[in-house]
């Protein structure tokens, strides 16, 4: 059975932008709630896979150009 790797890299991408979302949507509750032990761990979270987004190499490598 072969994998499509551009399919995964692009599904791969979703869900990281998914948790990305997720994690900036925490932070806020959080902020808004006062709580800044939650707000902090979710703050950084959101940075965490903000960097890990950069990160990645294209999924077009003609696009670098």
């Amino acid at each position: 059975m072969t994998v499509n790797r551009e399919a995964i890299d692009k599904l791969g991408r979703f869900l990281l932008r998914g948790l990305r979302i997720g994690a900036s949507t925490v932070a806020v509750v959080e902020l808004l709630r006062n709580d800044w032990k939650g707000w902090l761990s979710a703050a950084l979270a959101w940075l965490l896979f903000l960097q890990v987004e950069r990160r990645l190499p294209s999924i077009n490598p003609e696009s670098e150009e």
